[in-house]
């Protein structure tokens, strides 16, 4: 694989190149040392067996196509990809090497305290201003980056829950609601949805844990894979707004530049955190969790969501 992405007289010699970047849920990625001392990482998509969510198939192609946009359409700071090989030639996965970024993780160096309130909060302004710069690309239609997309948001985001929903199903995830009632909630609201008539690039994912910064300034952009045409408000930076366990966002949505949601805004924020929580729920089974921390949490905030659209607790 190495010898691919960076020649022969590159390969290292000895074991001790790769070391695991772990914090990641989805994608193995790695730390490479090459045999002239600098360094790279490596990023390699789950095995054509391994069972994943609807919306995960194919998640690498999908990344790479957000990288691409990104590059080409704004000043967003992202790794360069040094070499892709979708072929599944030499492992039955797809695979990308990518430039290593001597920083610090942003979300992980302000959990061990090792950043002074200033620069967090002048970090999650830079996020929501990064943010901002990538909602400006258009898309030629809502959802996957890569098609085929809807003709209304409406119909993709539905899709989106429905595919989840039917994900959930299928390994027999007890999400602690009626599935039908889940998507009472979503008809009665989709309204709202309506009002979202550009289809605009959306990370979904960018939040403190994707990004890493140095002196205080962000300085790359990590982890594209679940990008999309739709809504800007789903931006994960925005979720604080109705699950206070993700965070204050008031410093994001300063440098976002929103200070207040109008009515519809509210409706639909709270229609993604609704999606988000039960993509929580669902995908703990899908990724085989020893313990049950991440599905407690992605209930007890579906219980809050459901609880905020008038709905009354279920106990099963």
């Amino acid at each position: 694989m190495i010898e691919r992405a960076y020649g022969k007289a590159l390969i290292p010699e000895g074991d001790d190149f790769a070391e695991e970047i772990t914090h990641g849920w989805f994608n193995v990625t790695y730390r490479i040392r090459l045999r002239d001392g600098q360094r790279a990482v490596l990023k390699i998509a789950p095995p054509a067996d391994v069972a994943v969510l609807t919306r995960e198939h194919d998640m690498m192609r999908n990344e790479l196509a957000a990288m691409s946009l990104v590059r080409a359409h704004t000043e967003v700071p992202i790794p360069r990809v040094d070499h892709a090989d979708l072929s599944r030639e030499l492992i039955d996965a797809d695979y990308f090497f990518m430039e290593y970024v001597d920083a610090d993780n942003f979300g992980i160096a302000t959990a061990e305290g090792r950043l002074s309130d200033e620069v967090v909060a002048a970090g999650g302004r830079q996020l929501g201003a990064l943010n901002r710069e990538l909602n400006s690309i258009v898309g030629p239609r809502f959802g996957p980056l890569r098609g085929p997309g809807s003709a209304t948001w409406r119909a993709a985001f539905s899709r989106m829950i429905e595919d989840t929903l039917e994900d959930g199903a299928r390994v027999n995830v007890d999400i602690g609601w009626d599935h039908d009632e889940i998507r009472a909630v979503l008809a009665e609201n989709a309204s709202a949805l309506d009002d979202v008539t550009e289809p605009r690039f959306v990370e979904v994912d960018l939040w403190t844990k994707n990004s890493m910064i140095r002196e205080g300034r962000i300085v790359a952009i990590l982890d594209h894979e679940r990008a999309l045409y739709g809504d800007p408000l789903m931006e994960a930076g925005f979720t604080g707004i109705d699950l206070p366990a993700f965070g204050d966002p008031t410093d994001f949505m300063r440098g976002y530049g929103i200070e207040e949601l109008s009515a519809s805004e509210r409706v639909r924020r709270r229609l993604y955190s609704l999606g988000l929580a039960v993509v929580m729920i669902v995908e703990t089974k899908y990724r085989g969790h020893g313990e049950t921390t991440t599905y407690d949490f992605g209930r007890e905030q579906l219980d809050l969501l459901m609880g905020a659209f008038g709905r009354r607790h279920v106990t099963r």
